[in-house]
């Protein structure tokens, strides 16, 4: 039992490779771990042995958080994403490569209802009420899926899943998944391993439905 956390009501959790967040159901966001790259979102490169809240997300609702690598990103209740750590190759989404030490609004996604964020190993991904799914960072392995390899500097819409409705999301290392409302898994990237569940080891530029889930529940 983490004892710095008693008393409070954790809601959510996720682990990334050095960072670790929490969130209260008061809608506040503790981090622990290395702060290398502003990771752990309180301004500085620190370490943090114990759970410490980001004063910086102070007054605002956070209702969803994701780890990543070296990078994080959060949803607050005006449905306003926010990332922070580590820029390299356009990862936090704001059209550079500058690390942030503290969180900063992903201002490309503003008007957009997002529901659900998935930090990857160096890529990240975004879910809007309406189904579609954005995703932005570098692109070398097809992971994002926008037919290419290019990197995006800012969030760009998924459009080879345009006309289905993504309800779930999950950002790997080098490959992304995708569940939609018919039960079906999707998955893109690098395939090495059988990660991609198409049972060959090539790269994926464009999500793929998995066959060996199609239709099932």
């Amino acid at each position: 039992k983490i004892e710095s956390l008693a008393g409070k009501r954790v809601v959510a959790v996720s682990a990334g490779s050095a960072p670790t967040l929490a969130l209260t159901a008061a809608g506040a966001v503790g981090r622990r771990g290395c702060g290398g790259n502003g990771r752990l979102g309180h301004g500085d490169e620190q370490a943090q042995l114990l759970p410490k809240k980001i004063e910086s997300l102070a007054g605002k609702r956070v209702v969803a958080v994701s780890a990543g690598e070296h990078h994080n990103l959060a949803i607050t209740a005006d449905n306003a994403v926010w990332s922070w750590g580590d820029g390299g190759g356009g990862k936090l989404g704001h059209g550079d490569w500058q690390n942030q030490l503290l969180p900063k609004k992903v201002e490309a996604l503003t008007g957009q209802r997002v529901v659900a964020v998935s930090a990857g190993y160096f890529h990240s991904l975004a879910l809007t009420a309406d189904g579609a799914l954005w995703s932005w960072g570098p692109g070398y392995h097809g992971q994002l899926g926008h037919g290419d390899q290019q990197q995006q500097l800012l969030p760009k819409k998924i459009e080879a899943l345009a006309g289905q409705r993504i309800i779930a999301v999950s950002a790997g290392g080098y490959h992304s998944l995708a569940l939609t409302a018919d039960g079906a898994a999707w998955s893109w990237g690098i395939g090495g391993f059988g990660r991609s569940g198409h049972r060959r080891v090539r790269r994926e530029r464009r999500p793929r439905k998995t066959a060996s889930h199609s239709g099932k529940r």
